[in-house]
């Protein structure tokens, strides 16, 4: 019964947003055969619609129609709470799969709040993101599993698998949580075809399709405890945590030391002006090693030894092509 109550408020609410953004474009029979059930039920809904909701909802021969939707109040902001939340909006549209015509709106409304000799800088703080085909994928698999998340639906989707030389299967999720990570983004959910909770990443998802079957995510779930004391994006080990210290030169260590890295971070400068950096993590994995290499010479490796004995190999083998 739960699950049919949920169906229609979403139903309601899809009907409600056809219709304002399309005003006589769809009549009884049409939005129907959109929904897959009888004209009664349509009607059903365009009541709770009419006396439920008070819309003035009217229809002519050409479809059903709005006479007047409700106006939102102003929201006021200080000078200071404006700009921060245009920054933090326009610094959104460069996170990849982040970009519709509505963000794009939105910029738009809250540059407008400022005096016009601001404008020019606005407009500089971030350049407009490129669009690409990949962005565009990114963004209908984004916006998709956010609708989930919010309707509790489970998703049917056709995912890659590198490890295996890209083969692809087909698999039920149950979303629960979306995080961007570095230019993209991952999804923890239940998989019911490996009957456990796994990550995805988005980019993968070639294909996917919102199913009315509904689903809770656990109340014992917490996504911190599920990625653990992993580094970046791999989830934390069953086996013992490792300690690594790295010895950063004084200009990297600064860098280093003033960003999140891990919650379990230690920086110490010394009197040279070196950073030791101190942390502990789940398991040296290839992700942690291409972190420390990018550092080139400005970082040492002191623990534990098979860090550095494999950093240094790389560093030799890199040597080795430039001979």
């Amino acid at each position: 019964m739960r699950a049919e109550e949920h169906k229609r408020t979403s139903r309601i609410l899809e009907l409600v947003q056809m219709i304002a953004v399309a005003p006589q474009r769809y009549l009884r029979r049409d939005l129907a055969e959109r929904f897959e059930i009888s004209e009664r039920m349509i009607q059903k809904d365009l009541e709770i619609i009419r006396h439920g909701l008070k819309l003035q909802l009217l229809h002519s021969p050409e479809g059903y129609y709005f006479e007047k939707t409700p106006r939102l109040p102003a929201l006021q902001y200080t000078f200071a709470e404006a700009l921060a939340l245009l920054l933090a909006v326009q610094a959104a549209r460069q996170v990849s799969g982040v970009g519709s015509a509505e963000l794009a709106a939105a910029v738009a409304r809250l540059e407008a709040l400022f005096p016009p000799e601001f404008t020019p800088l606005l407009r500089q703080t971030v350049a407009q993101p490129v669009v690409t085909a990949q962005r565009e994928h990114r963004q209908q698999m984004l916006m998709l599993l956010n609708r989930a998340l919010i309707e509790g639906r489970k998703v049917r989707m056709v995912y890659e698998t590198r490890s295996r030389g890209g083969a692809t299967s087909e698999r039920v999720a149950r979303p629960y949580y979306l995080m961007p990570y570095v230019r993209s983004w991952q999804l923890i959910a239940y998989c019911e075809l490996r009957e456990a909770v796994r990550m995805f990443k988005v980019d993968r998802i070639r294909e996917a399709t919102l199913l009315d079957e509904r689903y809770h995510i656990p109340g014992d779930f917490d996504v911190d405890a599920y990625m653990g004391t992993g580094w970046g994006a791999m989830r934390g080990g069953t086996g013992e945590p490792v300690d690594v210290v790295l010895r950063f030169g004084p200009e990297a260590g600064q860098w280093v030391a003033e960003e999140h890295w891990h919650p379990s971070q230690q920086a110490e400068e010394q009197p040279d002006g070196s950073v030791l950096f101190r942390l502990r993590i789940a398991a040296i994995t290839p992700e942690f090693v291409n972190w420390t290499l990018y550092y080139g010479c400005r970082v040492e490796v002191l623990e534990p030894e098979s860090l550095r004995e494999r950093v240094a190999e790389e560093h030799r083998e890199a040597a080795g092509v430039y001979e």
